[in-house]
């Protein structure tokens, strides 16, 4: 991805909201883990809605009838478009991904390195796999890099913890 001042300022999220309703209690770690993408993810993104003229953009992710709603608005609040998409896809691997991540974090206080090494090694592969799916089902609907759906997934992960 190109350095901040390179990027195209109509073509990258601003601000990043999560549904208060859709979000479930989560571990110290997973609430990090959300902290920080979203801030990782407004720092540094490419978003651009398919035939859309040009932002910036607001998202906000929430979870409606077990179905994933991205609602992008312009910055200032102007609608842009929503898009519902269908969890079951999603399921397996965010089911692993946290049952690898609770397993990586309890590793962290007593294991040996190589030990924390291989869980974080399968909980990155994870994640990755996480991402290029979610890049898949929003094909046609959204453009995104594969970092700024690594971020994307994290939060999506986190929702979908509750379900």
């Amino acid at each position: 991805m190109p350095p901040p001042e390179r990027r195209d300022p109509t073509r990258r999220l601003v601000a990043v909201t999560l549904d208060e309703a859709s979000i479930g209690r989560s571990s110290r770690d997973v609430e990090h883990e959300r902290a920080v993408a979203v801030y990782d993810l407004i720092e540094s993104n490419s978003f651009e809605p398919v035939g859309h003229a040009g932002g910036p953009y607001a998202l906000k992710i929430s979870l409606v009838e077990k179905r994933l709603v991205f609602e992008v608005t312009l910055a200032e609040g102007a609608p842009v478009v929503a898009h519902a998409l269908s969890l079951t896809p999603f399921r397996r691997v965010v089911h692993d991904y946290f049952l690898v991540c609770d397993t990586y974090y309890e590793a962290i206080r007593a294991a040996s390195a190589s030990r924390i090494e291989a869980l974080d090694m399968g909980r990155r592969g994870l994640h990755d796999e996480g991402s290029q799916l979610l890049r898949e089902r929003l094909e046609g609907k959204i453009k995104v890099d594969f970092d700024t759906a690594r971020r994307l997934f994290t939060l999506i992960a986190a929702l979908h913890w509750k379900g």
